[in-house]
């Protein structure tokens, strides 16, 4: 995990870890550990040190109960698990299941999975089945067939234990571990085994994304640093480990990026430097026609490499900015003059170039983009200005680079920084959103009060009921929402689809356009039915993108809310608040809609409060918002 700095004393750091005389110190000097280069060996003094002080709710940490499934043994796999979730801020609480008794604990009504009651489960399997079920002789439509009943028996188990667990499920893709047998050839053949595992992992790609399947795809992982990197054949025949201990800290990457991004904690944003990052040499001693890059040089090609990625990831929804010392008008104008460059101006959501402490300016650009610093991703050839960042804002994600332009979209890429879990219609048009904002942000600089600011958007509200168009994007909007979220409550694609087939309850998604463009869905709303009590609605999630906040839509979707509720004869909302260090910005939510705080009720989590509106006696606010329905 070169992409990560080394630590400079682990065994100094980890001591002074163990010595905090405060188990929230020690949770934190062991996860700012975590965020360092780590062997196998290392991974687990970590997380033999992390056990003790990771139970429980604690500030700044989210907790994740984890079920690991496997069809060979995955022990050795665990303590990298959660020490890649705690590099995360996650504590993940892991339960293993028997050596191959992967089907029974999913099936069995019984099992021990089910006391444990996890959130997440993730199947870890070998192809070694399958392997066994395909002859070598087999046709293709036998390899094939053969290939469709094993997919179809996995997703039985997904939706065993996705239906009576309500767990988001996590699949492994298979390793293919076999020697060839017939060399080049042995892609030809239908019953070879490395094509047999190639069909696997396409059909199951295919399977897992239909059934709303998180993939952890060690396949291409074992690709890409090559097999011997990952399966040690001595270690399957000493104990069946289809893994090999030395691949754990990276196999526990892969699973907590996928974790993470399920829960809305990948990054949204990378910050880039100029000089010899997107380009060659220094701008201002150069001049835009000094600079390297292009075509006829290995360097140029080089940075040529790094721009086509970051576009690529401008294009899948990542929101770029610039962070530079430099001269702003100099530096602005390089990406519009010089001929070379793939990005362009208009690819920036935030430009920054001056003589100031690049700390002091990535603050300024999160709050200009309404995003948190831990979303935001620091790419910079110099070692002193990763350092200065990492000490002043930890928070803030900062790759390794390597002296070799050539490896640094690798480096990036290996970060996993931006692991998504869907790709939606929104995630395409994010970046023309974002310079939309920039505009608006202009604009109320240019206004002389917020009211006419709000005035001159002419904004519009398009809402209707959650549709299975939306299903997606809404279950990534709850998922990844952490500000203006009052429950913090996290669901699957099934549950939330689920809610929103029952009569009795309410579901409402919002799109908010402007004389500057579309914003997209960035708000959503549920309603349960309290049982017993059909006229009494329980506000069970409401999300909203940090895109539009201070623009109103809270109070006019509230009143959309209420109409609707009125109409089905509702007569009030309850609402629980969960108070979170990121959601602070909503902590006068309910009582700025003319919500009263209840305090006769049963005892909640730690820091909630309960919050009932009576629907007859709400005021709507009067907002500068137009209304259309879908």
């Amino acid at each position: 995990m070169t992409w990560l700095p080394i630590a400079a004393d682990f065994r100094g750091d980890l001591r002074a870890a163990a010595e905090s005389p405060l188990a929230v110190d020690r949770l934190e000097k062991l996860a700012r550990l975590s965020q360092h280069q780590l062997g196998f060996l290392e991974t687990m003094q970590l997380d033999q040190a992390l056990r003790p002080v990771a139970t429980g709710q604690r500030a700044e940490f989210s907790t994740v109960k984890l079920a690991v499934l496997g069809g060979a043994t995955v022990d050795h796999l665990l303590p990298a698990i959660r020490v890649a979730g705690l590099r995360r801020r996650l504590l993940i609480d892991i339960h293993a299941g028997g050596y191959g008794q992967y089907r029974s604990a999913a099936l069995n009504a019984d099992s021990t999975l089910r006391n444990y009651a996890p959130g997440m489960i993730l199947f870890s399997l070998t192809a070694r089945e399958i392997l066994a079920a395909v002859p070598l002789t087999a046709t293709s439509s036998e390899a094939d067939a053969a290939v469709e009943g094993y997919v179809d028996d996995l997703r039985l188990l997904w939706r065993t234990v996705r239906k009576d667990l309500k767990a988001t499920v996590l699949q492994q893709t298979f390793l293919d571990v076999s020697e060839p047998l017939f060399g080049s050839y042995d892609r030809v053949i239908p019953g070879a085994p490395a094509r047999v595992i190639a069909r696997l992992n396409d059909r199951l790609a295919t399977a897992a994304a239909e059934d709303g399947v998180l993939l952890v795809d060690i396949a291409c992982a074992s690709a890409r640093d090559g097999l011997d990197s990952w399966f040690d054949t001595v270690r399957w025949l000493q104990g069946k480990l289809e893994i090999a201990p030395a691949a754990a800290p990276l196999y526990g990457e892969l699973v907590a990026r996928v974790i993470a991004a399920q829960r809305g904690l990948s990054k949204k944003c990378l910050v880039l430097d100029l000089d010899n990052t997107l380009w060659g040499g220094v701008l201002g001693d150069d001049g835009i026609e000094g600079i390297v890059l292009g075509e006829g040089s290995a360097l140029g090609e080089a940075h040529l490499a790094v721009q086509r990625y970051v576009k690529q990831l401008k294009d899948r929804g990542v929101i770029l900015a610039v962070c530079s010392k430099n001269d702003l008008a100099t530096a602005e104008a390089a990406f519009d003059r010089h001929p070379e460059m793939v990005l362009r101006r208009s690819d920036i959501a935030v430009f920054v170039a001056n003589w100031e402490d690049k700390a002091k300016n990535l603050a300024a650009i999160a709050r200009q983009l309404n995003i948190g610093l831990d979303s935001v991703v620091f790419l910079d050839d110099s070692p002193v200005e990763r350092a200065r960042i990492r000490e002043a804002l930890p928070m803030v994600a900062v790759p390794e680079l390597p002296d070799d332009a050539s490896h640094y979209v690798r480096s990036l890429a290996a970060a996993g920084y931006f692991e998504a879990v869907s790709f939606t219609a929104d995630d395409r048009h994010r970046a023309a959103q974002y310079r939309a904002n920039a505009e608006r942000d202009a604009m109320l600089a240019s206004s002389g009060s917020m009211d006419d600011f709000l005035r001159r958007l002419e904004m519009s509200v398009v809402f209707g009921p959650l549709t299975s168009l939306d299903i997606v994007r809404v279950t990534q909007l709850i998922n990844k929402t952490n500000q203006f979220n009052p429950t913090t409550w996290r669901c699957t694609s099934e549950e939330l689809e689920a809610i929103a087939r029952a009569p009795e309850n309410i579901t409402l998604t919002f799109r908010l356009l402007d004389r500057l463009g579309d914003n997209g869905l960035v708000s959503a709303m549920l309603l349960r039915a309290q049982p017993g009590q059909p006229d009494i609605l329980d506000i069970a999630s409401w999300v909203m993108s940090c895109r539009v906040f201070g623009r109103q839509l809270e109070f006019e979707a509230m009143t959309i809310a209420v109409e609707v509720a009125r109409r089905r004869g509702a007569r009030a909302f309850i609402a629980n608040c969960l108070p979170t260090p990121k959601n602070r910005v909503i902590s006068s939510l309910y009582p700025d809609l003319g919500f009263t705080k209840v305090d006769d009720v049963a005892p909640l989590a730690e820091g909630a409060t309960r919050w009932m509106l009576n629907l007859e006696q709400y005021v709507a606010v009067r907002t500068h918002i137009a209304r259309k329905t879908t």
